[in-house]
């Protein structure tokens, strides 16, 4: 990773790029890393059906084990699984698994581990935010202790991708239940967790993968503060953190000892409107915020370059069914008094709840928009709220909050988990029928330009129909010391190197 010389090179510099000295010596193995995350959450638990911050979502990466994994160019590729195949409808998919995986418990993994803590996320009470995906499954079954055969309620070309996602780590059974106390068959070890302070792992000496997993041990820490990261990293408190500001990114790289890592992916921010309540309900309202904002304006002032316009489209332009044919939408103050006078309203007050502790800016671009909209007649009142306990506490639960998605590597992924009238995650709380009629017949559709067209449509309707406010992509951007070797190449599907870095990263 080659480091900047001085302030504002950074985007100059060919950043994930490491020596061939480096690569052909491999990554190092040992010592103690210390890291400091930027999510966390005193509500946290370890139970994968309830997902509850960007903390336990890493951990359920690195202590948990998914059938499936995306590699750093977002291609699914097997995990626990040693591969798979399906049929010609893709509505059966049948997974081999790996011989010789243990649990951290002692345990080998078996076809009853993996149907039953898939099965968790099912049924009429589940909360899971993998529910929608969980639900198409009709039916699983076994062929002896180290295959599973998946019957789908309908055809999906991408069921391999959806096994990837944290939540469906995979748990031992131990007498006929699940547990979910801690065991799995990750690189790492849990040994203690602390809701909403950290977390301490250790490198499991019978890890499958023996080119996985650097380091003896690590130290999580939970820090809401971005300036407080920023200070333990200078210090040497830490040895790396996540969630570096935009505002300082360029300065960072410029001091003496830190490398600073940016990758773009399909994170996005956004302002969730909950669909079924007034003013919201109305999508003349929906349409006047979204044009009362100066979308320019916030990725100048909170971003400062390093991400793009949001086009209140959650399919990032990576996506190979990304619809280009969608304008980007401009700040337009008469066209937001258009759409208030189409809904009855001369003027407008609503209510934005957000926080700087949920993603760098949140706070900040309210306030923005807030001047921006006056133009409009709209006064957005923004609200800060408590970092913690936010995802359990105003998440989905006030009218209008801010919100961000790292993104999903099939629009599927996306779409059936943010957007289906199906998922518990649908924040916006949008039912449209065409949609979901779409979403389905998407889903199963093996014909790529016929798949493109359905996608495009979908793409159209969320843009001019949905309840969220999409106005930026933010690029994930992280620090750490001269003695940290990151991988050649860093992952952009999730942050920290796909939730990857305990496994990818060592010290140099």
């Amino acid at each position: 990773m080659t480091r900047a010389a001085a302030a504002g090179a950074l985007s100059a510099l060919p950043l994930g790029v490491l020596s061939s000295e480096a690569l052909a010596a491999g990554p190092k193995r040992g010592g103690h890393f210390r890291m400091a995350a930027s999510q966390g959450s005193t509500t946290d638990v370890l139970d994968t059906t309830k997902l509850t911050s960007g903390f336990t979502q890493m951990l359920f990466f690195t202590h948990l084990t998914q059938l499936t994994e995306i590699d750093v160019d977002g291609n699914v590729q097997p995990a626990l699984a040693s591969g798979y195949e399906t049929n010609d409808d893709a509505t059966e998919w049948i997974f081999d698994l790996r011989k010789g995986v243990e649990f951290h418990n002692g345990k080998s993994l078996d076809a009853d581990d993996v149907m039953m803590s898939i099965a968790r996320h099912q049924g009429e009470n589940s909360e899971s935010p993998t529910k929608a995906i969980a639900e198409e499954i009709a039916e699983m079954r076994k062929d002896g202790k180290h295959r599973v055969i998946f019957k789908l309620k309908s055809g999906n070309v991408d069921f391999p991708f959806s096994m990837s996602a944290s939540t469906f780590g995979i748990h031992p059974v131990v007498n006929g239940e699940v547990d979910v106390k801690g065991a799995g068959t990750g690189a790492y070890k849990l040994t203690e967790f602390e809701p909403g302070i950290g977390a301490k792992l250790e490198r499991f000496e019978n890890y499958f993968d023996s080119e996985r997993g650097f380091f003896d041990s690590v130290d999580v820490a939970v820090v809401h503060d971005s300036t407080a990261r920023q200070s333990a990293l200078q210090t040497g408190e830490v040895d790396f953190i996540g969630g570096v500001k935009p505002q300082v990114a360029d300065l960072m790289a410029g001091l003496s000892g830190v490398n600073v890592a940016e990758v773009t992916g399909m994170q996005h921010y956004l302002y969730a409107m909950n669909t079924t309540t007034a003013p919201f309900d109305n999508n003349d309202v929906r349409l006047a915020l979204k044009y009362a904002m100066d979308r320019e304006a916030i990725l100048k002032l909170v971003l400062q370059g390093h991400g793009s316009l949001g086009n209140d489209n959650p399919i990032s332009p990576n996506d190979r069914f990304f619809a280009s044919d969608i304008p980007q939408r401009a700040y337009d103050p008469d066209k937001s008094k258009f759409h208030l006078k189409k809904a009855g309203l001369s003027e407008l007050k609503v209510e934005l709840s957000a926080t700087n502790g949920l993603f760098e800016g949140a706070l900040d671009s309210a306030v923005l928009f807030q001047e921006h909209a006056k133009a409009a007649g709209i006064d957005i009142v923004p609200k800060n709220v408590p970092s913690d306990g936010y995802w359990s506490d105003v998440w989905m639960k006030h009218p209008w909050a801010a919100s961000y998605w790292s993104g999903r590597p099939t629009a599927d992924w996306m779409f059936s988990q943010g957007y289906s009238d199906e998922s518990s995650w649908n924040e916006t709380y949008w039912k449209n029928p065409r949609f979901n009629e779409l979403l389905k017949s998407a889903r199963a559709e093996q014909d790529v330009a016929k798949r493109k067209d359905m996608y495009n449509e979908m793409q159209h309707l969320v843009h001019d129909d949905g309840g969220a406010l999409i106005f930026l992509y933010a690029n994930h951007i992280s620090a750490y010391g001269d003695h940290v070797a990151p991988p050649a190449k860093i992952a952009g599907n999730w942050e920290l190197d796909g939730y990857k870095i305990m496994e990818r990263w060592s010290f140099a």
